[in-house]
């Protein structure tokens, strides 16, 4: 067996099938063996490396081609190349991700920034703009409402709870009050007698805690006769209507003109607060201090010309809104300061016969307005009526004391709900605006009842 050797996949072999002698190395060709050196002995020339693949296939009893083993070696080193690709395809992504951060970063700030931008902007036109204006009822209010403020109550509960009973016209109306009242106290924890559709502020001025002690609220809008009053302030107090009554049917006991058979007029409208501790004639002395005080504020310090403005501005009160209050008042002196005009002097009001009768109606028939024994009648009695037909505000008193010089004799109020008021100088004249009164009426039932 010495003429043959085996070779690393255990078959035997020639020194002289390859043309090779004994004790030489010998050579396989190259579909063979791919350029492998092997000694007859067995052993391998040390400077090869690369026969593991070979060696692979010839254990297995394959017999690879060239190409086929390089095409192997092709694949290992782009296996290599991917595995060392890895981390910087794994940079990549993390490089992708840390930019798509930074992108929806940088648009969260611009969309932050966006907002603020329009919000401030509305902020400052909101002024300019009338849509933007927070409902809010002008006060001082109608009815009597029962409001509970709860220990602890936040001003936006509060604010729910009244806008729900119709006390104020929205809930921003009563914070924006609240917020403006800011340092004046905080809300009274308690039971309230509140009104329907009242100013917001003063609605917030109820229920600040302005003192340590709690008062009688009373609200008592402009308009009222005295009988409607007296009932207001029992409600309010608790007081019974008949002291009111008694008290009011003695004006001297407050000091006014003997023309005043009662305090008709003199009972100033507004928003009270009267300390618990009050009677009924503190009360009324009260309330007849504030129009003294409004008289006198207006120039009008004489005790019967005081009269005389009341019993005007009262009747201004029924027969225009506050818009109209000075034109209607100078067509009120034309009128009974020229009793050889048409209307002889005499003022023709639907609302001072109603008063005499103790209506309240806009339609006055003909058999009523010449009945003469109503002393407020002044279609049939010229000149004013005998005195005043409800308590005036400030705005109606002074329009009384300060007249607005005019032609016009006659008015027509032709639209109740918005209070538009038209003037005529002359009966013809006021019968076209007559005749768009009766229009209204006629469109809109049951208004002018």
């Amino acid at each position: 067996m010495s003429d043959l050797f085996r070779d690393r996949s255990g078959r035997r072999s020639s020194d002289a099938q390859y043309g090779q002698q004994p004790g030489q190395p010998a050579q396989y060709d190259d579909e063979q063996a791919a350029g492998e050196t092997y000694w007859p002995d067995g052993s391998e020339d040390t400077a090869y490396t690369g026969h593991s693949d070979y060696e692979h296939y010839e254990e297995h009893g394959q017999h690879p081609s060239f190409e086929h083993v390089e095409a192997e070696h092709v694949e290992a080193e782009h296996a290599e190349a991917e595995a060392a690709a890895l981390p910087s395809r794994r940079n990549s992504r993390v490089s992708k991700r840390v930019r798509k951060r930074r992108r929806t970063a940088v648009f969260l700030v611009i969309l932050v920034l966006f907002g603020a931008v329009v919000f401030f902007a509305v902020q400052a036109v909101k002024p300019m703009l009338g849509g933007f204006t927070v409902p809010d009822y002008p006060g001082p209010g109608t009815g009597t409402v029962k409001i509970v403020v709860p220990e602890g109550a936040t001003g936006r509960t509060v604010a729910s709870d009244l806008k729900a009973n119709d006390v104020v016209a929205s809930e921003q109306s009563f914070l924006d009050a609240l917020s403006a009242a800011d340092g004046s106290g905080s809300l009274q924890p308690g039971d309230f007698t509140m009104k329907n559709q009242m100013k917001a502020s003063d609605a917030v001025a109820v229920l600040l805690a302005v003192s340590d002690s709690k008062v009688h609220y009373a609200a008592v809008p402009q308009n009222l006769r005295i009988n409607e009053v007296m009932a207001e302030l029992a409600k309010s107090t608790g007081i019974p209507v008949a002291e009111f009554t008694k008290l009011a049917n003695q004006p001297a006991l407050f000091g006014l003109p003997a023309k005043a058979k009662d305090l008709e007029g003199y009972l100033a409208p507004g928003e009270y607060r009267f300390p618990l501790e009050y009677d009924a004639k503190e009360i009324l002395s009260e309330m007849v201090g504030n129009t003294m005080k409004a008289l006198t504020e207006t120039g009008v310090t004489d005790p019967v010309e005081q009269f005389r403005i009341l019993t005007v501005a009262s009747i201004i009160e029924f027969e225009g809104n506050e818009a109209n209050y000075a034109k209607i008042s100078g067509a009120i002196e034309n009128r009974i300061n020229n009793p050889n005009g048409e209307t002889g002097g005499r003022l023709e009001s639907d609302a001072t016969v109603a008063y005499g009768l103790g209506l309240k109606t806009y339609n006055i028939t003909a058999a009523q307005k010449a009945d003469a024994s109503n002393l407020y009648n002044t279609f049939a009695n010229p000149g004013l009526p005998v005195g005043p037909i409800g308590s005036p505000a400030v705005k109606a008193i002074i329009a009384a004391a300060h007249p607005e010089k005019n032609p016009y004799y006659f008015w027509v109020t032709v639209n109740l709900k918005t209070g538009e008021t038209l003037y005529a100088a002359t009966f013809a004249e006021h019968q076209v605006n007559v005749a768009k009164y009766v229009a209204w009426c006629d469109d809109n039932p049951g208004a002018c009842d």
